[in-house]
């Protein structure tokens, strides 16, 4: 991302949360108290649904999804710096008050910083699989990560998962059958529009791209 594309840190910081992080964020960015689970009442100034979106990337699901449904609260998750930039930016100049950004590791942020039952639901697209045994320590889907993601999810809440890698979907669906209160749901086919970037680009590539939904049902504990 060049940094003539991107807007000044102050116009950004609206849509920044201010998470541990190496410091990037401009001191006026919306402050949170260390270690303290998020109000989202009071973050996004009002009672509506709250989605997250784990790994963002360039943003195209929150800035669609965010004007398509200004009555939901939308936060992305993502790790990478120059990403959560150039989403800000976009999300910024499309003046979406509904939709807002954390800079970190989305596995500490749920566990963290979220409350037991406050998402509607939770969007995760096209994650690395980090196949390699020295890069485990990255790969999002754990087992932890799953009962963190159930957790977090209201009743009735739904876990949206999208890749192109099958064996990486064959493993997650594996491990997700496991957690008790999430229950497999029917799945969106994606349509003739994109979730985001990469599903553009591997379905313009002929990749096929592997869909689950579950849905939260503690009726089953």
């Amino acid at each position: 991302m060049r940094a003539a594309c991107r807007m000044p840190l102050d116009a950004l910081a609206p849509y920044l949360l201010d998470v541990p992080h190496p410091g990037f964020l401009p001191p006026d960015a919306l402050i949170l108290e260390p270690s303290a689970p998020i109000d989202w009442a009071c973050l996004f100034g009002n009672e509506h649904p709250i989605e997250f979106e784990v790994g963002f990337g360039k943003g195209l699901f929150l800035t669609t999804q965010g004007q398509a449904r200004p009555d939901t609260n939308f936060l992305g998750i993502e790790i990478e710096r120059k990403y959560t930039l150039l989403t800000a930016t976009r999300v910024a100049r499309l003046s979406l008050a509904n939709v807002k950004l954390a800079c970190t590791d989305a596995r500490w942020f749920l566990k963290e910083r979220v409350r037991d039952a406050v998402v509607s639901a939770l969007h995760v697209y096209f994650p690395d699989p980090w196949w390699k045994t020295r890069h485990r320590k990255r790969k999002l889907f754990t087992r932890e990560f799953a009962e963190q993601c159930a957790r977090v999810l209201k009743n009735g809440g739904g876990l949206h998962f999208a890749t192109d890698v099958e064996d990486y979907f064959t493993e997650t669906i594996g491990m997700l059958k496991q957690i008790p209160t999430l229950q497999p749901a029917d799945s969106e086919d994606g349509g003739d529009g994109y979730l985001t970037n990469f599903e553009r680009k591997y379905r313009l590539e002929g990749r096929a791209i592997h869909r689950a939904r579950y849905e939260k049902n503690q009726a089953c504990v």
